[in-house]
């Protein structure tokens, strides 16, 4: 098969295309042959040799993909970390051969084939494009897993989401307002505040010319935000604890803006709120397949419906790999970046 390949750390021009092994499904897997992968940001700071895939990975990029079922692995045993009968797909029995899938993956959906562990594998959404569906499973997973299994945002309640343009952004919107949450959304621009609001955001906040802090608790009367979605980090810790309402929750995914920063203590006890923080690519299979299940029961709903879609800025031969990290670089995107494999089609 082809496949992307990074030939040494550095910038975008390290990413060539080149021969590199078929993958053969083991125990508990199936392999996918691939039309599209999502390309995210962990992608990037891989490339520039600062986020080595977790131990026993795939050391190639690519953190999510769609396409078809190529072939599939041996069954396991229902403990067994391949994710036979822990998840979204149930036993690697349950796929076919053709069956439309799309995947979250550890590493290795730079390429037109990759295995994956059966668990992690869900069905396209009904009306979705088979290449678009490259752009729901890394986003979805993470808002889910964090703003909904880790903080429990429910209904009635703000959600604050840094960067609501970004893929993870776009993603979150959706699903919080679908999830009859009220949403808030810094951005650096009139045009991605706007996105946002086409998606579903209700408080717009241009962090270059308004402090999200006074924007969000006049927008919201007082009252502030019951969830934050944070990407930022360090230099945003003490105003995100700032806007919390009493009884908020931070959740971290990424630091942006630094790994450090200072706590209040005394504000967060007064205001009874929790911080945490999240990775996905590192989770066991087991965990990862339990995400997924839960959103092909609760998400994958929402995508059949319209309320939630993938919002694809940009679709990038995977050939052309570099192209689409710049794309990635520059941050004028909204929504998501896909590599389109050799050979796959809009519309399929």
């Amino acid at each position: 098969m082809k496949a992307v390949q990074v030939e040494h750390p550095g910038g975008p021009e390290a990413l060539t295309w080149g021969d590199a092994p078929d993958p053969e499904p083991g125990p508990g897997e199936v392999v996918v042959a691939v039309a599209a992968a999502g390309v995210n940001r962990a992608d990037l700071l891989q490339r520039r040799g600062k986020y080595p895939a977790p131990p026993g990975a795939s050391g190639r990029l690519g953190l999510e993909v769609s396409g078809t079922v190529a072939a599939v692995g041996a069954p396991v045993g229902d403990d067994g970390e391949g994710g036979d009968g822990a998840g979204a797909g149930g036993p690697a029995s349950a796929w076919q051969v053709g069956d439309r899938v799309c995947a979250l993956l550890s590493g290795g959906g730079y390429a037109e084939r990759v295995a994956v562990p059966s668990g992690q594998v869900m069905p396209v959404p009904a009306g979705v494009d088979l290449v678009d569906a490259a752009a729901l499973p890394e986003v979805c997973a993470t808002v889910w897993s964090t703003v909904f299994m880790t903080a429990g945002l429910r209904p009635g309640e703000v959600l604050l989401v840094h960067g609501g343009s970004s893929g993870i952004g776009t993603a979150a919107v959706q699903i919080a307002a679908a999830a009859g949450a009220t949403v808030a959304v810094t951005a650096s621009t009139p045009a991605k505040l706007e996105a946002a609001r086409r998606l579903g955001a209700h408080v717009l906040v241009d962090y270059r010319e308004q402090d999200f802090v006074a924007g969000v608790r006049e927008a919201t009367a007082g009252h502030g935000a019951d969830v934050v979605l944070d990407v930022v980090g360090g230099s945003y810790l003490a105003r995100n604890l700032d806007v919390l309402a009493s009884g908020g929750r931070i959740v971290t995914i990424a630091v942006q803006g630094g790994a450090r920063g200072e706590l209040d203590l005394g504000m967060l006890m007064s205001k009874r709120a929790s911080i945490s923080g999240s990775t996905l690519r590192a989770r066991p299979a087991r965990e990862k397949a339990e995400i997924c299940g839960s959103l092909v029961e609760h998400v994958w709903p929402l995508v059949v419906e319209g309320r939630v879609r993938p919002v694809v800025h940009e679709r990038v031969p995977m050939a052309e790999a570099a192209r689409a990290h710049a794309v990635l670089e520059e941050g004028d995107h909204v929504g998501k970046v896909l590599l389109v494999a050799p050979g796959a089609t809009m519309g399929a």
